[in-house]
């Protein structure tokens, strides 16, 4: 079998000789009148209709005086039918059956002709003029059978998106899943405000931050790992219903919940606290869910949800004490140890008790396929979040648990400056202490607060829910994981001059 250097030397000699003709191999017009999927759907509109479609070719067949070339649009493949003596010949630019063998799978090009049927009652173009619009060097693989090997995939994820459909549709849910997002809050009253991604000082969560530097100012910045606290600022600068959807970067491992970048979204509501946040948030969950897949059960690996009726709330005292005995509210470190090293959790390093409670919580979690609300997290390990008026130790904060996650993170927000500023403080104690996912003190937040912020929820959540939902990792369900730079052996045979 022919390696993929010959057949790109191949199709090097054949860009030469479409050249040769006087043909452009790359013209930047084209004249495209129909989709594809739109002409085959519909042929009794179109029967005897002249038309020009556009697209990629898949199969090229030749049987003397006649030729068949399959296309591939966006919205779906049909058939040109190609005879002897039907083609414009005045036309220089067009292909007929004397040069078809010049162009090759994975070329695209636009046909124009009336639409018909062949004997066989296939819906075709009858060609009466075949433009090239690009000569393609490489062959495309046929079929997702040629290209399944995972690395390959998400390295080359253009050749994956070609060959796979389910992939190709995958990534239309993903858009369709941030529309209704989207959709759903500027329904609402939500004005949408995007923020700065690069921040002096970064917080909103417990994560470790990329650090970067500014020539202009001559300054170290973080990228965001949130985006909580610029929108709370507007908050406080009037702005009732905030939100904001963007990226945001985490300076941490990868798994399949886990990516350093994905897309998230926070918003924020002046003059609600977290029971307003969990009706809503309930129903924009829902919302999207029946927007994107047309449903509200789910399957997951060995879990199954249904979003449908109204979810329960749990307190997270009483499922900490019924799972593991553990009282929160005067934690034993050492029976957290010993669960966490009996469940083999790695305790590496100086771990504070706040965050040992996290990893229990965390083995519970990953066996409730939910739905439920988790709420009234105990104040050590919610900073940012407003004390419960009925029991002061733990917080207003909301989780809804869903295939063994946290789909999202809510809670009415602490609009108490001398108590914010007590929390930064012991977070930024516990980072000077070697725990890098502890907030930052952010003393700029402190002083907008000291000018005021109404009692606001804030909600916030990241393109999980999308991959959960769908079924697949992170790296799955975006178009482009990172990962280590690698340039191809055949590349860089290609380009010897280059010093890939």
């Amino acid at each position: 079998m022919a390696t993929m250097k010959e057949f790109r030397d191949e199709r090097i000699k054949k860009l030469n000789e479409i050249k040769a003709l006087g043909i452009n191999p790359y013209p930047a017009q084209t004249h495209r009148t129909n989709m594809i999927g739109d002409v085959t759907g519909d042929f009794e509109k179109f029967e005897g209709r002249k038309i020009t479609v556009a697209g990629r070719i898949s199969g090229i067949r030749k049987f003397g005086k006649i030729a068949f070339v399959v296309v591939r649009d966006f919205s779906g493949e049909m058939q040109l039918f190609l005879k002897d003596g039907e083609i414009d010949g005045s036309d220089k630019e067009s292909f007929g059956l004397d040069n078809l063998n010049l162009l090759d799978t994975g070329d695209f090009v636009e046909a124009t002709g009336a639409v018909g049927k062949t004997k066989t009652g296939e819906v075709s173009v009858i060609v009466r003029k075949l433009r090239l619009l690009s000569k393609a060097l490489r062959p495309m693989p046929v079929n997702h059978q040629e290209f399944s090997d995972k690395e390959e995939r998400f390295r080359r994820r253009y050749i994956d998106i070609n060959v796979n459909q389910n992939v190709r549709d995958r990534f239309v849910r993903r858009s369709k899943f941030w529309q209704a997002t989207r959709q759903y809050l500027l329904d609402a009253g939500f004005i949408e405000i995007n923020i700065p991604v690069l921040e002096h000082t970064t917080g909103g969560a417990d994560a470790n931050p990329f650090v970067t530097h500014m020539d202009a100012l001559d300054e170290d910045f973080y990228l965001r790992i949130s985006h909580e606290l610029p929108l709370k600022r507007l908050i406080g600068a009037g702005y009732e219903k905030v939100f904001d959807i963007g990226p945001r970067f985490r300076n941490e491992g990868v798994d399949d919940e886990h990516l350093p970048e994905h897309i998230a979204m926070e918003s924020y509501a002046a003059f609600e606290d977290y029971n307003d946040g969990i009706e809503f948030y309930e129903g924009m969950i829902k919302y999207t869910a029946q927007e994107t897949w047309g449903t509200l059960k789910f399957k997951n690996d060995d879990m199954e949800v249904d979003l449908a009726g109204e979810w329960p709330r749990v307190k997270y005292a009483d499922i900490m004490k019924e799972k593991f005995d553990i009282d929160v509210f005067d934690p034993d470190e050492k029976l957290l140890r010993k669960i966490l090293q009996d469940h083999k959790v790695d305790l590496s390093g100086d771990v504070s008790t706040a965050r040992m409670l996290d990893n229990v919580w965390k083995l519970i979690r990953k066996d409730s396929a939910g739905p439920f609300w988790l709420i009234h997290e105990p104040l050590e390990i919610s900073p940012l979040a407003k004390r419960s008026h009925e029991d002061p130790r733990v917080t207003e904060r909301f989780h809804p648990i869903i295939f063994g996650t946290e789909m999202g993170n809510g809670f009415s927000e602490l609009n108490d400056p001398v108590d914010q500023l007590e929390r930064f403080v012991e977070q930024q104690g516990m980072r000077d202490a070697g725990d890098d996912e502890a907030m930052m003190l952010d003393i700029d937040f402190v002083e907008m607060l000291e000018y005021g912020l109404p009692p606001t929820c804030g909600w916030g959540n990241s393109e999980r829910n999308f991959w959960l939902f769908e079924g697949v990792s992170g790296r799955e369900g975006v178009p482009f994981p990172h990962m280590k730079h690698e340039i191809s052996e055949t590349t860089k045979s290609i380009y010897p001059d280059l010093k890939l």
